[in-house]
């Protein structure tokens, strides 16, 4: 037995034409992704200005940036995710793909079309990453504070992400015999297939987007959570995002195993997938930033009461 993929409608909320006099407007369809995108960005601001206003995980000292700062900054990121996370699809997956490369060249504007999917984890990671630099530059404050900030936010927006991957039916799993395996047909998914799914979902399959929603995004936040929280990482420039980056590359490599490989992608050495291999690099720098966090950062204080 398997499970049914839900009916989910991938438009979340349909817009009816606006007509304006001689201008019309729409219709337009909000899609789960882009309200994923926009729940993730909004929780993780808040959250981020409630860490600079929480006096004890400063030690007294005074927080990287301010909660006006971070007002700013989310426009940076918010930037640097869309472009990062398209330029880094398009680098990563479309370009070693023959025929996403061959389509590509036949249509070089489809290099705009990100409503149609296509967004790279790791190319936004870069791309939040130089952001972040800029962002540091321009205000003269310490980079690896403001990537401690990002960082301990950061799995909010991915468990929003996974799970909107998750209902437009997209990166399911391998195949699997376990008893949650899912087959990833609906209504929908047939309609976009000229009316039949194809005989890829109609096999149980591991439902990995909900195993990262779960691991990248809960079980992460929570990590991260007793970082600032209890331990006062905050306090070690880099040792958040240190742990972050070791975390999320973990994970990301664990879960490659039961995720099903993007089409058409080249055959790597040792059964590594492309996923596994930039999260590689992940941990290394993950592992730089804490031996520096804790060799050279002074012990965390305890803020002193008023």
């Amino acid at each position: 037995m398997a499970l049914q993929f839900p009916d989910f409608d991938p438009v979340a909320l349909p817009i009816p034409a606006l007509h304006l006099g001689a201008l019309t407007l729409g219709p337009f369809a909000v899609r789960w992704y882009a309200l994923a995108y926009i729940a993730g960005i909004l929780l993780g601001w808040r959250y981020c200005v409630a860490l600079v206003k929480n006096q004890t995980l400063w030690g007294g000292r005074a927080p990287t940036i301010t909660a006006p700062q971070i007002d700013d900054l989310i426009l940076w990121i918010t930037l640097a995710v869309i472009l990062g996370g398209r330029i880094g699809y398009i680098l990563f997956y479309m370009l070693v793909n023959p025929q996403q490369r061959a389509e590509l060249m036949a249509d070089p504007l489809e290099v705009f079309e990100i409503w149609k999917g296509g967004m790279s984890f790791h190319g936004a990671m870069i791309g939040v990453a130089v952001a972040m630099a800029g962002f540091a530059i321009v205000n003269r404050v310490s980079v690896l504070g403001v990537a401690d900030l990002v960082a301990a936010c950061e799995p909010i927006g991915q468990c929003f992400g996974r799970l909107a991957n998750f209902i437009n039916g997209e990166l399911w799993g391998r195949q699997t015999n376990l008893p949650w395996g899912m087959i990833f047909c609906n209504r929908h998914v047939a309609m976009e297939n000229h009316g039949a799914c194809p005989e890829e979902v109609m096999v149980p399959r591991h439902p990995s987007q909900l195993y990262e929603a779960a691991l990248e995004g809960v079980a992460l936040f929570l990590v991260l959570r007793w970082a600032t929280h209890h331990a006062k990482w905050l306090q070690r420039p880099g040792a958040v995002t240190g742990l972050w980056l070791i975390g999320y590359g973990a994970i990301r490599i664990v879960l490659e195993t039961v995720r099903n490989p993007d089409d058409g992608m080249p055959d790597f050495p040792l059964g590594l997938t492309m996923g596994m291999i930039l999260s590689i690099p992940m941990i290394l720098v993950g592992s730089f930033l804490l031996w520096r966090a804790f060799r050279f950062a002074p012990p965390p204080q305890e803020a002193k009461p008023a």
